[in-house]
């Protein structure tokens, strides 16, 4: 087995359950960056292998035998003549996609002026085909957009898709404040926000406030 081949496994695994690494990590109860690809070699460029114990508490959490991981270690015909290998084929020809939680994303350096990913901060995941090469995912924390997503949810957000009232959106203010919620309504000069929970309160802007508006085209729930 190469130390490739047994991450590769791990994202596959995550992705087949609609999840970041990290949210697999968390899942299995382990340190939610245990898995990040910044973990995955040594300030000294050595590479490091998850442990036996992790890799253990994952198979757990997702129900996933054994064989069916070394399926996916030993790489994909090997995983299709395996229970479930469809699945498995899927996720590894998933395409990857940019990754940060929805917490980080108000901070500067990850979108440019357009919004769209840039920077090295991101993490990546792998996620079903999504048309827009700009697409990027966003990690979902906290309680504030319960019932529709909870934490640890995966949405997919593509800066190409065309805005209609009623779809879901994530928006960025002037201020640098980035929320998902859901569009109410948009003229000329103004748009009206629904908030995702009812709890908290509806929000509305000048379009003079507001920096880009991209559509959540996709959520792992």
């Amino acid at each position: 087995m190469r130390h490739d081949d047994i991450w590769r496994a791990i994202d596959a695994l995550a992705a087949e359950h609609g999840l970041s690494a990290s949210g697999l990590a968390r899942r299995a109860g382990l340190d939610a960056t245990a898995f990040n690809p910044s973990k995955r070699i040594g300030g000294d460029g050595r590479a490091r292998w998850p442990s036996t114990e992790s890799v253990a508490k994952v198979l757990a959490a997702t129900g996933t035998g054994i064989e069916a991981f070394a399926s996916l270690v030993t790489g994909l015909p090997a995983a299709l003549r395996a229970e479930g290998g469809r699945a498995a084929q899927q996720a590894a020809a998933a395409r990857r996609i940019p990754l940060i939680g929805l917490a980080q994303a108000g901070a500067d350096g990850y979108f440019d002026d357009g919004g769209y990913p840039v920077g090295g901060g991101w993490d990546e995941i792998a996620v079903p085909e999504v048309g827009d090469q700009n697409a990027y995912a966003l990690e979902i924390s906290g309680e504030s957009m319960e019932p529709v997503f909870r934490d640890g949810d995966i949405v997919i957000v593509s800066p190409a898709a065309p805005v209609r009232r009623g779809d879901r959106v994530v928006v960025r203010t002037a201020k640098g404040e980035v929320m998902a919620k859901q569009l109410k309504r948009q003229s000329a000069k103004r748009i009206d926000l629904l908030s995702l929970n009812p709890a908290h309160p509806d929000r509305g802007f000048d379009l003079s406030e507001i920096t880009w508006m991209h559509r959540i085209v996709w959520a792992s729930q």
